[in-house]
């Protein structure tokens, strides 16, 4: 089979892979799309995401639906052609995180397309994959497989929801217009926050922000903009810059809440210490998603409004350019692998 493997940092390579099919346990599933996350991009780019660095080559992709087209030995599951989204992470189940309901922040976790452990947990974007039975998802009737793709990055959304508290009727900063921030956005108006504005540096980010539900948008390098004319109540980072986690503290109101979701740069950075202290506001980290993924496939096939999102697909042969395309935010957002072969 062919796979998308990332080698180091500005090493991409579509190549051969053996491929031994599934054990006990297990299930085959012949990948159709898999979307480009921005950890796949930074591991390209930069041969890691935050704290966790390529050691070794790396099939990437952790956003992936297809067709089973396999069963290993004893293992039930569902019939092979059936379409399917597959979760991404493997929790260990028996760590205090997993025993108290936070399987997301599992130290042991694996995770498709992942350097945080060594060996690296080789990821979906390969024309077949094999993965624990408990990880497969059917789809809900009516969800095509160009919308369900979209289940895992939707479900890091709802997480960071989640995370937030109470959003009904509660004005909400978005900073960053990026797939994840989008996906945010239409998550908290699903959840009736009555404002959600959206920062970004980019024009096109910002109109398919609009385009899911965001009531304003405002342009990042923009401070006389009047969408920034009154604080918020809470605020979503999902840019991943620290520019924007400084306007996330700066911009919440005395008491109010703001949820990281977008990864930092390695190492320190600086934070308004002492805004936090005396404004008492409350900084909550969100990190990946468990049970969301099935709110995530439920959404989407009840019509959740995210298709702008996907703006591009390019044949697997043509993986660098799909992740050339995927770094130009001024031009794309979900950028997806087809690997259907097709």
């Amino acid at each position: 089979m062919h796979a998308c493997v990332v080698h180091g940092a500005g090493d991409l390579r579509v190549e051969e892979r053996p491929y031994d099919g599934p054990g006990a346990g297990e299930v085959a599933v012949a990948v159709a799309l898999g979307g480009i996350c921005g950890s796949d991009l930074h591991y390209y780019h930069q041969g890691r995401v935050g704290d966790f660095a390529l050691r070794e080559p790396m099939v990437l992709g952790h956003e992936v639906v297809g067709h089973i087209a396999g069963l290993g030995p004893g293992t039930d599951g569902p019939a092979p052609g059936t379409p399917v989204a597959v979760h991404p992470a493997t929790p260990c189940g028996t760590c205090p995180e997993c025993a108290g309901g936070r399987r997301n922040i599992c130290a042991r976790t694996r995770y498709l397309g992942s350097a945080a452990h060594t060996p690296h947990v080789q990821g979906g974007f390969a024309q077949t994959i094999t993965v624990p039975a408990e990880q497969i998802r059917a789809l809900p009737p009516g969800l095509g497989l160009r919308r369900a793709v979209l289940a895992e990055p939707l479900s890091v959304a709802l997480h960071a929801v989640n995370r937030a508290g109470e959003v009904r009727g509660r004005r909400v900063l978005v900073t960053g217009a990026g797939p994840i921030g989008c996906l945010v956005v239409a998550a908290l108006r699903r959840r009736g926050a009555a404002e959600v504005v959206v920062s970004d540096l980019f024009d096109e980010p910002l109109r398919i922000a609009t385009a899911v539900g965001a009531t304003s948008t405002a342009r990042a390098d923009r401070p006389e903009d009047p969408s920034w004319a009154a604080d918020f109540d809470l605020a979503i980072e999902a840019s991943g810059a620290p520019a924007g986690l400084r306007t996330c503290v700066e911009r919440v109101h005395r008491g109010g809440t703001v949820v990281l979701l977008g990864l930092l740069p390695p190492g320190e950075i600086g934070l308004l210490g002492n805004v936090v202290v005396t404004r008492e506001l409350e900084l909550r980290g969100a990190f990946r998603f468990d049970t969301e993924f099935d709110e995530a496939l439920a959404l989407l096939a009840e019509g959740l409004p995210v298709d702008p999102v996907v703006t591009h697909t390019f044949p697997l042969d043509q993986s660098v350019a799909a992740f050339a395309a995927a770094q130009d935010r001024t031009v794309a957002s979900k950028v997806l692998l087809d690997l259907s072969g097709d």
